[in-house]
């Protein structure tokens, strides 16, 4: 990478390598939670998530680019970790793991997708700006639903 250009052309392929990774990974997730509420909000996720991938693949398009993703590091040892989580915990311990686990996915994302959105804009990419926020808005809300998940009944459990 040399020009802030290839930066944001990698960290989009990064991030979409990312949700795809997700993509394949919630539904394990999702089945190792207890109860309705935690497992609604993983499928609702999931389903945003899948949203998610095709705005990228607009975002690439926009920019006259194939979509494509890159190995993306930093997914792999969230998703090992949630895996862990999912192997070793138990009890009321197991959801506000499994909450934490996807709050750090969540902040991740929020933190890739800030980025890009501002890499966009000063690269005169607006098509690719305003779907960048609009992903943006999404990880934000989905990381706000967890929290008031955690706050209003996990935690307390």
């Amino acid at each position: 990478m040399k020009t802030l250009s290839d930066a944001f052309e990698h960290t989009l392929k990064d991030i979409y390598y990312a949700e795809n990774a997700l993509v394949k990974a919630l539904p394990k997730v999702q089945q190792a939670a207890n109860g309705k509420k935690l497992k609604d909000a993983i499928g609702e996720h999931l389903e945003e998530t899948k949203g998610q991938i095709k705005t990228l693949e607009k975002v690439f398009k926009s920019i006259g680019k194939t979509a494509s993703g890159e190995k993306c590091d930093a997914i792999e040892g969230l998703i090992k970790e949630t895996d862990g989580i999912i192997d070793e915990a138990t009890g009321v311990a197991k959801n506000a793991a499994l909450i934490a686990a996807a709050q750090a996915v969540e902040h991740y994302e929020i933190a890739r997708y800030g980025t890009l959105r501002e890499w966009a804009k000063v690269l005169g990419h607006s098509e690719a700006h305003d779907l960048l926020t609009r992903i943006l808005d999404e990880e934000k809300a989905a990381n706000s639903k967890l929290t008031n998940l955690a706050v209003s009944s996990i935690n307390e459990e």
